[in-house]
């Protein structure tokens, strides 16, 4: 089986992020929760400075060699939000593709798809 990555945007900020007085962008909260909840599972978590998705903010990608990869996006850095993308970025490593049938998404996940990557070629 091959690794799934969740990769999480740590400098996002929603666009109530100033009106609520917050010091820390919304990003690194929605980290924090996400690694905490992956941290026993098959799951990699890694985070970076920006996946350049500002306008649907909090962004995170899902990815695993030779599987579609998603990018996600519109999420609260809140505990319900970090669960349904460990429950889904689980599936996604668990299928041969990367498809996950739609009728299984946790209801977290749904209505926050922003793309969907074919596998890079591989051998090339």
């Amino acid at each position: 089986m091959t690794t799934t990555w969740i990769t999480i945007c740590d400098t996002c900020k929603r666009d109530d992020w100033a009106d609520r007085g917050e010091e820390r962008p919304d990003g690194i909260a929605l980290a924090e929760r996400v690694e905490r909840l992956a941290a026993d599972t098959p799951l990699r978590v890694r985070r970076t400075s920006c996946l350049m998705g500002c306008d649907h903010s909090c962004n995170i990608a899902v990815q695993a060699q030779g599987k579609l990869a998603y990018t996600l996006g519109r999420f609260e850095p809140s505990e319900e939000a970090a669960q349904g993308i460990v429950d889904w970025a689980l599936m996604h490593g668990e299928s041969d593709t990367g498809r996950v049938p739609y009728r299984s998404w946790p209801v977290a996940v749904k209505g926050h798809f922003v793309t969907r990557h074919p596998p890079l070629p591989e051998g090339e």
